[in-house]
């Protein structure tokens, strides 16, 4: 059956089995993922069928875990590194920055490093500090990282096989509120680039640019703009790094305006850059400044706090109204 309704939890591991089933040199390593199927069940029943030599539960020490990955990618292995929450992946962070990243570069193009680390991340769960930051930009400013994040099943899917197979380093960002949403799957499509955009609504007002969990707020936004009378067009970023600033364009181009969503702070975070970049290209185009909503520049609160931090439909509305009013 080519079209198929799943959660996004369940197109992950479908295209981890799938990847499994296609090329034996790919590996799963994670806390958890083995026995147990991740805390998330992300990687369920993937070690009863494919044995512990491709499924491997690893001790608690994110450090090792990448490493290892770095080690088992120069021998022409493809590890699929599963970090159990954002907050445990700072461990690692020596390892990805210094070696992960520089390593393609470091031996003039002679090495590949197709190593996929798996991040849940953000949160709307009612868990603590480390368990619901969005640590993305800190990713995407390193050069040699790639950075996504998929916000529906299908992209689920098939952006996790399309890092796989990719030869760089690839942090894939899961945003783990939305992984029991559920959404149509087509296992036979042809997918779109791993790094490129998609216009997820169509409007002509204005334009509100999200990724990950943020992507269904801005659709929900638009929803109830519409009932206003106001044409919101939402664009699914889906990469952080490459960003499409192509897609971003076109669609400026007609809307003339852009809010940028993201729950990570809005200091210095992802919307930072698109605002940038989109003034200097859509200088002339554009009706008002480009707005951000994101979170608030403070450590994650307590989780009774954190629908008070989260950017909500109220805020999105809100950048919307105060763009439409210039």
């Amino acid at each position: 059956m080519a079209v198929q309704k799943l959660t996004i939890a369940k197109a992950l591991n479908d295209s981890l089995r799938k990847a499994l089933e296609t090329d034996p040199k790919v590996l799963i390593m994670g806390e958890d993922v083995g026995k147990l199927g991740g805390v998330f069940r992300i990687t369920d029943g993937l070690q009863k069928d494919f044995g512990e030599e491709r499924v491997i539960d690893t001790p608690l020490a994110e450090s090792g875990i990448v490493g290892t990955a770095i080690g088992l990618a120069l021998r022409g292995y493809r590890p699929v590194v599963e970090i159990q929450f954002d907050g445990f992946v700072f461990p690692a962070y020596d390892q990805i920055v210094t070696q992960l990243a520089k390593m393609h570069a470091r031996s003039l193009g002679t090495i590949k490093m197709p190593v996929v680390i798996r991040i849940p991340y953000a949160g709307g769960i009612g868990a603590v500090e480390h368990h619901s930051e969005s640590p993305e930009t800190l990713f995407a400013h390193v050069p040699g990282l790639k950075v996504v994040s998929p916000s529906n099943a299908n992209d689920a899917y098939w952006m996790l096989q399309q890092a796989i197979l990719s030869d760089d380093p690839v942090i894939f960002f899961e945003p783990k509120r939305r992984y029991w949403d559920k959404g149509e799957v087509d296992v036979e499509a042809i997918p779109d680039a791993l790094h490129g955009s998609r216009v997820a609504r169509t409007g002509t007002d204005i334009t509100l640019a999200a990724y990950g969990p943020m992507v269904k707020v801005c659709l929900e936004a638009a929803a109830a703009a519409a009932e206003e009378g106001k044409s919101v067009e939402v664009v699914d970023l889906r990469s952080m790094s490459p960003v499409d600033f192509d897609g971003i364009q076109a669609s400026v181009e007609k809307t003339r305006r852009l809010v940028v969503v993201h729950e990570a702070p809005v200091f210095l975070g992802v919307g930072s850059e698109i605002a940038a970049r989109i003034t200097e290209r859509c200088f002339y185009h554009l009706e008002a400044p480009v707005l951000r909503v994101g979170g608030y520049h403070a450590p994650y609160p307590p989780a009774r706090l954190e629908d008070e931090y989260l950017p909500g439909l109220d805020r999105v509305l809100d950048a919307v109204d105060r763009s439409l009013a210039y």
